[in-house]
Formats: structure tokens, sequence, C-alpha cells
């Protein structure tokens, strides 16, 4: 017999022969956990196992919380601090070890308090304390379970007769109701089937004001649809007849006034001449002599050699000053024509300037009428443009060149008129002078207009 360390009296065969072949049951397990959790207070750290060494001086209900596994581990496979346990566990209570050591347990103890101070003391016959143990935890957890669910058994009977009886009462209600409701549907649907029958002589007495509202809108339609017909047809014969007659009326004003104007001008043109030339020709206000009509020169008039030596050249300013003095004449200048003839190289917009504010001196000297064309061809936007004072600036139409537009302007000057052209293009010095204008090259227009 060998006596081991904390009182345990074994030999080899009873100790190979006790062995817990299965589980420790878990009330027997959580007891031993409380156990080790008691004792390991009182162990140094050098006594601990290495991973119980982390709960130390954790307290004992912190330790059994959060090394329950480690601990009841340690006590299964580490013999020697399951033997310290054991010590201290003999410390704290000297009667139940030493009752569980002799082979005699208190029959009083908790089946479960035994077998775990077996578990940990390991006495001769501990297996059996701990088998036991676990048994009569099992008996009385299924006797609890027994009790639990005769109790449960005897609630859920209460509560089902309780069920059936409010069932009882619910269902002779609900009866009571059902009888209620189909007798108030009788009466529902007795009023449903008269009110139907009313809702369909109802129908039939739309339907058949409906066809009669139907056939007097179709023909009011007709009415006013062949209406609108004939007031759509006297309005365009009314319009057709407006438009005619304003055609009439401003065909015969625009006509009239046109000649009227043409009428005028010329007329305004003879007067003129007229004087100009009474004042040229410095005629007295009596009526003329017939010796006046002897051809003679008198003394201080000029000879024809005189007159031959006064012939100009054909680009000398001053023919372009004699024909501007000429009553009621009208200077048209052909702009780029001039420009670039005079000042090529300028930009157009400062070409025109140029041109327009010496032409406005002109006008000013001479007091002719003076208009200066530019071909609309060569803008790229509208041009923002104030005319300056005396002179009339046009810009010919898309699709119309500049040449055709001062054609049109000497076309709609009365015969007579004198008209000069200041144009070096050779085509519209031939046309103009047809029409009955002087043409003027450019080179005469910058001379005089350099001259100031």
């Amino acid at each position: 017999m060998v006596q081991s360390t904390g009182g345990e009296a074994k030999d080899p065969e009873q100790a190979a022969a006790e062995v817990l072949d299965r589980p420790l049951p878990e009330g027997v397990r959580r007891r031993v956990v409380q156990i080790v959790s008691d004792g390991f207070g009182g162990l140094t750290i050098g006594e601990l196992p290495s991973q119980l060494r982390q709960y130390a001086r954790f307290t004992p209900t912190r330790r059994a919380k959060f090394a329950g596994n480690a601990m009841a581990a340690a006590v299964e496979s580490d013999t020697i601090f399951r033997q310290r346990i054991a010590e201290r566990f003999r410390e704290a209570q000297p009667e139940l070890a030493g009752a569980l050591e002799s082979g005699s347990p208190p029959p009083a103890a908790d089946p479960l308090d035994v077998a775990a101070a077996a578990y940990v003391l390991r006495p001769t016959g501990w297996v059996k304390l701990v088998a036991a143990a676990g048994e009569e935890a099992q008996r009385a957890d299924a006797e609890r379970a027994d009790d639990e669910t005769r109790a449960e058994l005897e609630r859920l009977r209460a509560e089902l007769a309780e069920a059936q009886s409010q069932t009882r009462t619910e269902t002779e209600r609900l009866r009571t109701e059902l009888d209620a409701a189909r007798r108030e549907c009788d009466a529902v649907q007795r009023k449903l089937r008269s009110a139907q029958s009313d809702v369909k002589r109802g129908e039939a007495a739309v339907r058949k004001a409906r066809g009669e509202i139907d056939a007097a809108r179709a023909e009011a339609q007709a009415q006013v649809s062949a209406a609108e017909s004939e007031s759509r047809r006297l309005k365009g014969r009314l319009g057709e007849v407006e438009a005619a007659l304003e055609a009439s009326r401003r065909a015969a004003r625009e006509g009239r006034s046109v000649e009227d104007m043409r009428v005028r001008l010329l007329l305004d043109t003879v007067l003129d001449a007229a004087q100009g030339l009474r004042r040229e020709l410095a005629l007295p206000p009596v009526s003329a002599r017939p010796a006046d009509s002897v051809d003679a020169v008198e003394p201080g008039k000029m000879t024809p050699k005189d007159i031959a030596a006064r012939a100009l050249h054909e680009h000398d300013p001053a023919i372009l000053d004699q024909l501007l003095a000429l009553p009621q004449a009208h200077l048209v200048v052909d702009g780029y024509n001039v420009t670039k003839t005079g000042y090529p190289t300028m930009p157009l917009e400062k070409q025109r300037l140029r041109l327009l504010g010496s032409l406005s001196q002109l006008a000013a000297q001479t007091g002719a009428e003076v208009t200066c064309v530019f071909d609309g061809a060569e803008l790229a936007a509208p041009v923002l443009l104030a005319p300056p004072r005396g002179v009339r600036v046009l810009f010919s139409k898309a699709g119309v060149t500049a040449d055709e537009l001062i054609r049109q302007l000497v076309r709609a000057e009365p015969p007579g008129r004198p008209v000069i052209v200041v144009s070096t293009d050779r085509e519209v010095a031939d046309g103009v002078a047809k029409a009955g204008a002087r043409p003027v090259a450019s080179v005469m227009l910058l001379k005089r207009l350099s001259r100031g």
C-alpha cells in the first residue's frame, strides 16, 4: 500500500482501476470549479500551473467565471495541482474530507458536493461516488423536469379549459351576431333589388335623354359648321376685296407720289437752272432787243481763243466743282471703288470713315445732294454707323451689288436732273451715262477731297 500526498492511500492496481470513463456531470463540474477557485488563493504563483497564473489576482467569483474551463482542465491533467487543491479543501472542510477518506460519506450531505470533493480528494471508491452523484443529479433533474412538466401540463389544461369556455361563449355571441347579420343582409338585399330596379328605369330614361341630346347636338353642330363655313367664305371674300382695294389705293398713292415727286424735282431743277442761267448770262430784267441777237464780240468779252485756253484736263477737280455747282446736283459715289483707289491698305471700316468725313465737308461746301454706296457683300455683320451730316449712306442688299444699286439710283432720278456718278468701273460709267448721268473718275474726287 502506497501512501499518496494529501492522505490518498491506494495501490497501483486500485489507481489503475479507478478511472472515470465518462465526462463529469455538469453539476459536479461546477462544484469542482468552485472548490478549485476557493483553494486557488492559498497557493503561490510558483505552485500554480502556467496557464492559471494570469488569474492569480482574480476574486474567486471572477476566477470561476473567466477561468472555469482552464481550472477544470488543470485539475484533470495536473495531479500535483489537484493534490494541492485537495490539501486546501481538507483545511477548509476537514469533516467532509475525513468522512470521504474513511469511506463513509455523511448521508445528509448534498450528493453533488460529495462527488466534487471525492473527485478532488480521490479516496477509494471516488469513481462510484461521482457516478452515483451524477445518477442522483440526473434523477433529481428528471424528477424536477417531471414536476415542471406536470405543472406545465396542469397549467395548459387549465388554459385549455378556460379557452374552451371562452370559445363556447364567443361562439354563442358570434352565432347571435351572425343571425342578426343574416336578417340585416336579407333586408339589405330586398332594398338592393328595389334600388336596382329603380336604377334600371333611370338608366333607360338617361339613355333616351342622351339619344335626344346627341341628335340635337349633331343637328346644332351641323348648323354651326355650315354657318362657320359661310362665315369663312364671306371673310375670305371680304379680305380679298379689302386687299384688292388697298392694293389699288397703294398703287395709286405710290404712283401719284412718285410721279409728283419726280415732276416737282424736275420743276425745281428747271427753275434753278433758269435762275442760274439768268445769273450766268446776266440777263437784264427787261426784254431782249433785236440787236442783242447779232453775233459779235463786244469789248471786254472772251474770244474763241480765250475759251480754248480755259479748257480743263479730264481729271481736273475743277470739272467736278462746275458739275456740283449745277442746280439740284446729285453726287453718287461708288464708296469702295474710291477708297480702294485712294487708300487701299487701310481696313474697310477706316476707309469708310475717312471717305464719309471728306464727303460731309464737300456737301457742306457745295450744297449738293451726296449719296455714298457701299457693297454689302463685304460685310461680315451689320454696320453700326451714324451717317455724317449731309451724306446719305447706303449698303447693297444680299444678292445685289453696289453697281446695280448705283444704276437703280440713277434710274430713280427724273430726266434733266444733273446726276454725277463717281466710279472708275468702266461698266458702271457706261451704264449710268446711258441713263443720262455724268460719270466721273474716282481720281478726280480724290483730288478734290485732298484740296479741302
